[in-house]
């Protein structure tokens, strides 16, 4: 195993099917859409070709219906839950990075017309509120779960993450962005 490398797109099939069980790629596929989707965001297609790469490896086991569909069923193997283990007990060395397609154009904004940054702000706030409401959301209804409670953890931090990009988005919508190095000035030790 120390030669086979595993992708993050691997840790994910590994980590759902150790959360939820023997799995089939569209399974796999919306559990990541009602959790990890909402912030690690790659192509769906890996779910089905991964899981198949991850059997030849032996890190999951394969039964495949012998009739009707043919449904593929993954299930995770010792070699399997010891990779992700590994894993998630090795350090993070990696600098968090933000795919922000908004971030992007208001980098290259003097490229374009002057109002479309004002337009771009009012449309990521409406974007970071409708976020939030679905993150909240999620907090009434799986909050007090206490199965729940290790993934609601990530949860905060995302709230975190939209409440913080509401602030700016806002802040640059009413032409304001010292309100927010003055606040940044106030938090520092």
């Amino acid at each position: 195993m120390d030669d086979v490398r595993l992708s993050a797109t691997s840790y994910v099939v590994l980590g759902m099917i150790a959360l939820r069980g023997p799995s089939t790629p569209y399974e796999l596929k919306r559990a990541v859409g009602h959790s990890v989707g909402y912030f690690w965001h790659f192509p769906h297609a890996q779910l089905y070709s991964e899981p198949d790469r991850l059997a030849a490896l032996g890190l999951l086991e394969l039964v495949v219906e012998e009739t009707g569909r043919r449904r593929k069923t993954y299930s995770l193997t010792d070699a399997g839950r010891t990779a992700l283990q590994d894993w998630l007990a090795s350090p993070t060395h990696e600098h968090f990075q933000m795919r922000d397609i908004a971030e992007l154009k208001l980098f290259f904004n003097e490229a374009g017309d002057p109002a479309n940054v004002p337009a771009l702000a009012h449309d990521q706030i409406k974007q970071h509120e409708e976020r939030i409401a679905v993150y909240e959301g999620m907090v009434e209804r799986f909050g007090a779960d206490p199965h729940a409670q290790p993934r609601m953890i990530t949860l905060e931090l995302g709230l975190e993450m939209e409440h913080a990009a509401l602030r700016f988005w806002s802040a640059l919508a009413e032409g304001d962005l010292e309100q927010l190095r003055s606040a940044r000035r106030a938090r520092r030790p």
